[in-house]
């Protein structure tokens, strides 16, 4: 064939990171097929959807059951009462946020990487280490990167720098992968830096509910961030719905470039490419924010943040460095002896049957770092914490 490709995809890293995983761990099994293998990589919620989501998911599907309660394509940026419901979701931890700059979509990953769509040529900046969706598709696209080192130094908790101009930048907090979360203080500083600059934030607020102390949930809380910040949330880890797909886009009306309403931009985004969640998820989601779908929820929450403090101990007992296990399901720590991550990887593989995330995956600064995941079972938490204890 004689057509162009999109050559930016030449860019990408060979392999996607946890494609590399997943490799040499069915390297492993295939030669060790009866090593018990302990999975702490992936961020892959493990207990079931919560009754009242479930629930209401059957109802929602028995409605579809029946032409006078059928539904056809959902509306392009949600129904309604998920809209309103997540309006209310915010205001419940004190945050004022309008139902009509909600945009519902499959899943905060999808949009952080979609959202790259109604911005033009600016450079984009990328804290590192880094999820690798916000890496990856701006590279796709071909736009300039400027990675923010986040390292030991500044608790992973990169911020602005005289030398930074006006760009995109993205922030996550609770932080994928280390686990790190922003104060409140912090967070005015960047945004006081983004409407001095012009800039815009795309803020990652998928782990805003493992919050457990005055981190912010969101950057809506800060004073200003109306006008410079677009924020991602998910029903992924909160409720469970890594399965399921659903999470939401805040782009408010009052966030402007120029004077072109970027909420304009992103509706039109969406009207065109999605082509909305289907009416059963978003009755399930409604349900996940209600009062009783909502303490359900927290109770697996609450199950994962028990497994990341047993994590957590274990750190500490042994004097590794580490950040997260408080406000995240992510205790990101230093990998022993000096060690590089994916020789640790497969130190820990390989003696523990353990599988983890190395650090090198989601950046240069990541190199020398390890990632471990509380998406597990209690009992196997406690075996995986055993068998580390005896390698670090």
């Amino acid at each position: 064939m004689n057509i162009k490709i999109n050559e930016n995809f030449n860019h990408l890293a060979q392999n996607y990171l946890f494609s590399e995983i997943a490799k040499r761990v069915k390297a492993y099994t295939e030669k060790n097929p009866d090593a018990k293998i302990i999975r702490m990589g992936i961020g892959d919620v493990t207990r079931p959807l919560c009754p009242h989501v479930v629930s209401a998911m059957k109802n929602a599907v028995e409605e579809m059951g029946k032409a006078e309660s059928f539904r056809g394509y959902p509306p392009e940026y949600g129904y309604d009462f998920l809209r309103e419901a997540i309006a209310a979701h915010y205001a419940s931890f004190g945050v004022t946020v309008a139902a009509g700059d909600i945009f519902v979509s499959d899943g905060a990953k999808s949009d952080c990487g979609n959202i790259v769509d109604i911005f033009g040529d600016n450079t984009i900046y990328i804290p590192d280490p880094v999820y690798p969706v916000y890496m990856d598709s701006n590279i796709m696209s071909g736009r300039t990167i400027k990675l923010i080192p986040a390292t030991v130094e500044n608790g992973f908790l990169p911020m602005p720098k005289a030398d930074f101009t006006t760009g995109v930048y993205y922030l996550c907090s609770p932080n994928n992968p280390t686990g790190a979360a922003y104060s409140a203080e912090q967070l005015q500083t960047w945004v006081d830096f983004a409407l001095d600059t012009g800039s815009v934030i795309l803020f990652d607020a998928a782990y805003e509910a493992f919050v457990s102390d005055d981190s912010p949930r969101s950057i809506y809380a800060v004073p200003g961030a109306e006008k410079c910040a677009i924020e991602f949330a998910s029903f992924s880890k909160t409720a469970g719905f890594t399965g399921t797909r659903c999470g939401y886009t805040v782009v408010p009306a009052a966030l402007k470039a120029g004077d072109t309403p970027l909420q304009a931009l992103w509706a039109r985004r969406q009207a065109t490419k999605f082509n909305g969640v289907s009416y059963p998820v978003q009755r399930a989601a409604e349900a996940a924010y209600s009062q009783e779908g909502l303490a359900q929820c927290m109770e697996n929450i609450s199950y994962y943040m028990n497994n990341a403090a047993l994590m957590a101990e274990l750190m500490r007992e042994k004097g590794i460095f580490f950040t997260g296990g408080k406000n995240s399901p992510y205790v990101w720590f230093k990998c022993p002896n000096g060690m590089d991550s994916w020789s640790f990887f497969d130190k820990l593989l390989t003696e523990a049957q353990v599988v983890g995330t190395p650090g090198a995956g989601f950046g240069a600064c990541g190199e020398g770092f390890f990632r471990l995941s509380s998406f597990n079972s209690l009992e196997n938490t406690k075996e995986a914490v055993e068998r580390l204890r005896g390698i670090l």
